[in-house]
C-alpha cells in the first residue's frame, strides 16, 4: 500500500524541492500541498470526518509554516488526529529543537538542505508507526479519532449579560443530546460556573497550563464530571493566578479538549486576555453575549471591532446572540447587526429573569424547568448552532428530545429573531 504524505510548506521554493524528493521516494504517493496552517487542519478535517483510512500517514511540516508557529501547529495535528505522523522539517537540527519538537508531538525531525537517504529513512519510519497506530484503533480504542470536536466560545459583550448562563445551557444541551461535552471556564478571574453548578473542585485549568504534554489521563485528573455528564474544567479559585494560563497554554489546552470531546464550550467572559483570545481564534463558533441596550450593544460593537484590529476574528465570522430579548424593545437584532457588522443569531432568548431566580441562588441552574422559555431558547439555539445530536424521527419532525423532562421545540422565531 502505498504510503500518502502531505506537504505543508508557505515558501514556493521549498515546495518544489520537497514535492521533486517526496515524488522520488519508494511506494510514496504525495498528495498537494497545503500553504498554511489552516489550509493543513481544515484537510485533516475534511478527510477525517470520511474516515481515519482516507488520512495521510505522513504530514511534513516545514518550519515557516504560518499563520500558527510550527511546532504549534504540530501540537494540534497530533491531538486532533493522532494517527497521523508528523516530520518537521527545520534549518536548525540541534538537540534543542529536535526535543521541542518530540515534546509537542512530532515523530521525527530533518534538517534542511534536504537529503533523499534521510528523507527516505524518515518518512518510511513515521509511516510505519501511523500504519500500527491505526490499526490499535482499529481494535477499538477509547480515543475520540474523529475530525476534532466543535469549539463555541461564548463571551459577554460586557459583565452581566449572560455569558455563563448561555455556556452552560448550550453545553447541557450537547450533553442531553448524547454528545460528550466539555464546558471550560475560561473567565480567569471571575468566572462562575462552579457557583452556577454547585460544584466544589480543588483542580482548575491552571493545574493544566504548565504541562507541555496533556495526556488523556493528565486530562481527566483535571476535569469535575457533573451530574449532568458534561466534563468540567473550572476557572482557578484564586483569581489573580490567571495570569499563568497563557495564550499557549490555552491554545494546548483547547486542542487536548477537542480531541476527548465532541463539544467543547469555552466561556471566555467579558474581559479579553490572551488566554480567551486564543480560544476565541481556534473556537469554529464564536458567539457574543449582548442584550437589546444602548451600553450592551456599544460594548459589542468595540469587542468587534477589537476582535478585528487584534486579528483574532474577523466581524463576519462572529455571531451575536440577543438576551432578554422582548417585542417590545427599541433596539431589535436587524439593528444590531447593522452596527456590529456580525451575524446576529436567529434564536433570540427572552427577557423572563423570574425562571431563573431560585434555580440561580441555589446554585442549581442544570436544574432549571424545562418550562422555562429561557431554557427553551437556549436549547433551541444549541440546535441552531448545530451542537446536539437530533435523533432520525425527531429530525424529521423537527424537534429534539434530550435527556431532560421536556422536549425543546426548534422552530423559526419571528419578531426580528429570524
Amino acid at each position: 500500500m502505498p504510503t500518502r504524505i502531505l506537504p505543508a510548506v508557505g515558501d514556493a521554493d521549498a515546495v518544489r524541492s520537497l514535492t521533486t524528493l517526496l515524488s522520488q521516494l519508494p511506494d510514496a504517493e504525495p498528495v498537494a500541498p497545503v500553504a498554511d496552517s489552516t489550509q493543513l487542519i481544515d484537510t485533516l478535517a475534511r478527510l477525517a470526518a470520511e474516515s481515519i483510512d482516507e488520512l495521510p500517514e505522513v504530514v511534513v511540516v516545514h518550519e515557516r509554516i504560518g499563520p500558527v508557529p510550527a511546532l504549534e501547529l504540530i501540537r494540534e495535528v497530533a491531538l486532533r488526529f493522532p494517527a497521523v505522523g508528523v516530520i518537521l522539517v527545520t534549518s536548525d537540527a540541534g538537540p534543542g529543537l529536535f526535543q521541542a519538537a518530540m515534546d509537542y508531538g512530532a515523530r521525527g525531525l530533518i534538517a534542511l538542505p534536504l537529503g533523499y537517504e534521510e528523507l527516505a529513512s524518515r518518512v518510511q519510519a513515521v509511516a510505519q508507526w501511523s500504519v500500527g497506530v491505526r490499526r490499535h484503533l482499529g481494535a477499538g480504542g477509547d480515543v475520540f479519532t474523529g475530525a476534532g470536536g466543535t469549539v463555541v466560545t461564548v463571551s459577554g459583550a460586557k459583565g452581566g449579560v449572560g455569558a455563563t448562563l448561555t455556556a452552560i445551557q448550550l453545553a447541557l444541551a450537547a450533553q442531553a443530546s448524547g454528545r460528550g461535552t466539555a464546558l471550560v471556564d475560561m473567565d480567569l478571574q471571575t468566572g462562575d460556573i462552579a457557583s452556577y453548578l454547585d460544584v466544589q473542585f480543588r483542580r482548575s485549568v491552571l493545574d493544566l497550563a504548565a504541562i507541555t504534554d496533556i495526556s488523556p489521563r493528565v486530562l481527566a485528573d483535571a476535569v469535575f464530571r457533573h451530574d449532568s455528564g458534561v466534563a468540567l474544567l473550572l476557572a482557578p479559585g484564586e483569581g489573580e493566578r490567571g495570569e499563568d494560563v497563557t495564550d499557549r497554554a490555552a491554545r494546548q489546552i483547547v486542542s487536548a479538549l477537542r480531541s476527548r470531546y465532541e463539544v467543547v464550550v469555552v466561556d471566555c467572559g467579558a474581559q479579553l486576555g490572551g488566554a480567551g483570545a486564543a480560544a476565541v481564534e481556534m473556537a469554529d463558533t464564536a458567539l457574543l453575549v449582548t442584550t437589546p441596550d444602548v451600553p450592551a450593544v456599544r460594548g459589542a460593537k468595540r469587542t468587534v471591532r477589537m476582535w478585528d484590529r487584534l486579528q483574532i476574528r474577523k466581524a463576519e465570522e462572529t455571531t451575536v446572540v440577543v438576551n432578554r430579548y422582548s417585542r417590545g424593545t427599541e433596539i431589535q437584532p436587524p439593528l444590531i447587526q447593522k452596527i456590529t457588522g456580525t451575524a446576529v443569531a436567529a434564536t433570540v432568548v427572552p427577557s423572563a429573569f423570574k425562571e431563573l431566580h431560585s434555580a440561580v441562588d441555589a446554585g442549581r441552574i442544570h436544574e432549571l424547568d424545562s418550562r422555562s422559555t429561557v431554557k427553551q431558547a437556549l436549547w433551541s439555539l444549541a440546535g441552531e448552532l448545530g451542537l446536539v445530536k437530533v435523533p432520525e424521527g425527531d429530525r424529521k419532525s423537527g424537534r429534539f428530545r434530550g435527556g431532560d423532562r421536556g422536549s425543546v421545540s426548534f422552530r423559526r422565531r419571528r419578531d426580528g429573531g429570524g
